[in-house]
């Protein structure tokens, strides 16, 4: 490690310090986020084994659903082993290259999980407003490209992150990230150097991957309710809206709490840091933990299932 000016150049390992402010306390905070680590990694896991062993599901509403439980699990995965092991054993060193993989994992799992619901919204209004096409348009030939194309499209949109700050940034005023995981914004701001660069690719990532996305769904889901309360039946919509009900509170809970931690990150200079920090942590643990039990609940055919498998291992 050279230092050059007060600066560090090119550091090889940075040092994450958990959730700053809160240090004495991390050991405490570590145990919910362990228990929402796992209840969420026993929920989707659960949902992804009734959708895959129930050949009634194999339709794109839960093949959907498994492609988000999937992903939720890999999201968590990827922070929560680091970040219990900043709480509860004192190993805050990463190396740099190994930050960068991370934030780059975190980033383009975000912008997945975003595709996914909105394919979802797409299902959704093409089942309730053009149902007669419903079975010729979302073939497994569709899903197929569908998974591919939002895995790709967060992989490559994420990437050059990761290059910005690998080629641009070579000058760090400290290797100390007041962070609790390797997100994009705590890492460009240690750098020495002028990071406009990062920060408006950053922006253009949220906005042109999330944000269009957020448009996108809200306008599937104004047509699908416009399209619900002309039906002439109060039974008929009932059903139709009930299908969207889940979908609806998960899509709520994922862009809400993304947007709120974002925008507090970036223009909540007044919040204290270790707002930010635990907000950016629930945006990442808490969709994981509530999708499974939404759905679960929400969708009788997977309540159904959840009740037969543990019903048949009661030996009553």
């Amino acid at each position: 490690m050279f230092k050059l000016n007060g600066t560090i150049f090119m550091p090889p390992v940075l040092t994450l310090i958990g959730i700053p402010g809160l240090e004495s306390v991390q050991f405490w905070i570590g145990i919910p986020f362990c228990a929402m680590y796992i209840a969420s990694l026993f929920g989707n896991s659960l949902i992804l084994v009734i959708i895959k062993s129930e050949r009634s599901l194999h339709e794109p509403m839960y093949l959907f659903l498994a492609m988000l439980g999937a992903t939720d699990i890999a999201l968590s995965t990827c922070i929560l082993p680091k970040m219990l092991g900043i709480f509860w054993f004192q190993l805050p060193k990463i190396y740099f290259d190994a930050c960068l993989f991370q934030m780059w994992l975190i980033h383009s799992f975000q912008c997945i999980e975003s595709g996914i619901l909105l394919a979802m919204a797409l299902d959704r209004y093409v089942a309730i407003c053009v149902p007669l096409r419903h079975a010729s348009i979302f073939t497994h030939k569709l899903l197929t490209q569908i998974g591919v194309g939002v895995t790709l499209r967060a992989a490559l949109f994420a990437a050059p992150c990761l290059i910005l700050i690998k080629c641009r940034l070579k000058h760090f005023r400290t290797t100390v990230v007041s962070h609790s995981y390797c997100e994009h914004m705590a890492i460009v701001k240690l750098a020495a150097e002028d990071i406009r660069v990062n920060k408006i690719y950053g922006l253009f990532v949220a906005f042109i991957i999330l944000g269009l996305d957020v448009v996108f769904i809200t306008l599937s889901y104004i047509r699908i309710f416009i399209t619900v309360f002309n039906l002439p039946q109060r039974e008929a919509r009932l059903k139709a809206f009930n299908t969207c009900i889940a979908h609806i509170c998960v899509f709520l809970e994922f862009y809400l709490l993304g947007f709120f931690s974002f925008f507090t990150h970036r223009f909540g200079f007044h919040i204290p840091p270790y707002i930010h920090i635990l907000l950016s942590n629930l945006y990442l643990l808490v969709p994981p933990l509530l999708n499974p039990i939404v759905y679960g609940v929400n969708t009788k055919q997977i309540r159904d299932r959840v009740t037969k498998i543990f019903h048949s291992k009661n030996p009553s």
